[in-house]
């Protein structure tokens, strides 16, 4: 349906629930400001440790957790709310489910990011990664999650087209399981009002948070925004999928074979010898699905290759999934003990990190926006084009920067840490690692500041095409049609 159809529709149709998405859509590119602001910020400290300026709340150890959950749950996480809500209805030709509920969502959801961005700065942790926050948000979230989880569900339940779409798969996969990684991981017993302890202890605290962990990268970073891909890609190319079967194929194989790679992360730690061997095994068969769905994006390009000359939004979305593929092959290969046992604890696994936050998640989030806003505030395009290809250009340029310098710094730490004499003495002391690494942490700085300028133009072009268009209405066909 085109946007000038979409003025068309009478007072008397139903319509598409678009506020919420609209309201998601922009708290994506503010979120992503903010979280990518102080990731500048702690970037430039481990440069420069005098920016701290000795204030505890601005420390690197406080707004570190600030930046995760800023970029991974603000940011991806509202992209995540955006396209779901936008995808689930148009490919069930449904009204999203349970009314208010859906707005519920989304101030529920600002109420989190909110109380986190308050919380972690004072120091109030649970001191799990990426779940660092206390107790009550947690039940927050765990409440927000699950109604999420109606409104998704209910729309699928209420969906006028028998055919469920593909992309509802992985975002139903990831809403699901998500709220089952939570639940668990966060289990704790309250001590204060800001205060917990975790319901395990020792290795298997450790086991249970990786497999969060890692899960939360598997399902929150790559299943829901594989939903994304799915919808997105086709039609920004104006493409069928390349191989629908390929698409269910690579759905299961993910799914079921990402939940068994968390051990990878505790390789030469007290985790029993044969856990560990489980997840870097697992890790290596992972390489195959991912790789599939990789290729089936791309391929999905077949015959509209030229697009990509013109199209910035597109180039975003396929360089996306570029990023996706050389994150999903770097990851088995550092889950194998060998490997790891000279990457783990450098900066090669920042690195990886990005590549994949940066290139995957962020290039699929941003593309994905740059096809929704024109739609959602009745334009045919975002009001300044040429600003599209300069952001990809610009945050192209900053990922390359930033995982180049972090791939090398990583290497030469691990090669130094392991170094000995003829002896047995370390060749070289911990400072000197660190002195060696600074050039690298600069250039990481830079390449965070290109990525942050882009986002800031992206914020600056949002804001003048909704000024410039209007909230649209889009009529629910009454007729199965192509959504």
């Amino acid at each position: 349906m085109s946007t000038m159809q979409a003025f068309a529709s009478s007072d008397t149709a139903e319509t598409y629930n678009y506020t919420v998405v609209r309201q998601f859509a922009v708290m994506t590119v503010v979120w992503g400001v903010v979280g990518m602001l102080v990731g500048v910020v702690i970037a430039a400290q481990l440069a420069w440790p005098a920016l701290n300026f000795d204030i505890p709340w601005f420390t690197y150890s406080r707004l570190r957790p600030l930046h995760t959950n800023a970029v991974i749950f603000a940011f991806g996480g509202s992209a995540l709310f955006a396209t779901s809500y936008y995808v689930v209805q148009r490919t069930t030709h449904a009204r999203l489910f349970g009314g208010p509920l859906a707005a519920f969502t989304f101030w529920g959801w600002q109420l989190v990011i909110v109380l986190a961005a308050i919380t972690l700065p004072l120091g109030m942790t649970s001191g799990k990664e990426y779940a660092e926050l206390e107790w009550p948000i947690d039940l927050l979230i765990a409440v927000v999650w699950v109604c999420y989880a109606i409104v998704f569900f209910g729309t699928l339940a209420k969906r006028k087209l028998e055919h469920i779409y593909v992309a509802n798969w992985f975002f139903g996969a990831f809403i699901i399981t998500v709220a089952a990684l939570h639940i668990v991981n966060s289990m704790a017993m309250p001590a204060s009002l800001t205060k917990s302890y975790s319901a395990y202890a020792g290795a298997q605290d450790a086991m249970i948070q990786w497999w969060y962990g890692h899960n939360a990268v598997g399902f929150f970073l790559t299943a829901g925004f594989l939903g994304m891909m799915y919808y997105f890609v086709p039609k920004q190319a104006e493409r069928p999928v390349y191989s629908y079967r390929l698409s269910i194929v690579h759905f299961w194989a993910l799914i079921f074979t990402y939940m068994w790679a968390g051990p990878h992360h505790l390789h030469y730690t007290a985790l029993p010898d044969w856990t560990q061997s489980l997840g870097m095994v697992f890790s290596l068969i992972l390489l195959a699905p991912s790789w599939g769905g990789m290729i089936n994006g791309i391929m999905t390009l077949s015959g509209a290759w030229y697009k990509l000359r013109n199209d910035a939004v597109l180039k975003f979305l396929v360089v996306s999934l570029s990023f996706y593929g050389m994150s999903t092959f770097e990851g088995p290969m550092m889950s194998i003990k060998t490997v790891n046992a000279l990457s783990h604890y450098t900066d090669w696994t920042v690195g990886h990190v990005h590549s994949g936050a940066l290139g995957w998640v962020g290039f699929i989030s941003i593309g994905s926006i740059y096809y929704l806003l024109p739609r959602l505030f009745g334009r045919d395009a975002m009001a300044k084009p040429q600003w599209v290809e300069l952001h990809f250009w610009i945050a192209t340029i900053g990922i390359v920067l930033y995982i180049a310098a972090m791939w090398i710094a990583g290497v030469m730490q691990g090669l130094m840490w392991r170094a000995t004499n003829p002896d047995g003495t370390l060749t070289y002391a911990f400072i000197e690692s660190i002195k060696a690494t600074y050039p690298y942490y600069v250039v990481r700085f830079l390449g965070g500041v290109l990525y942050l300028s882009g986002m800031l133009l992206m914020l600056m072009n949002c804001f003048m095409t909704i000024a410039q268009g209007k909230s649209v209405k889009a009529p629910i066909p009454a007729a199965a049609a192509h959504a």
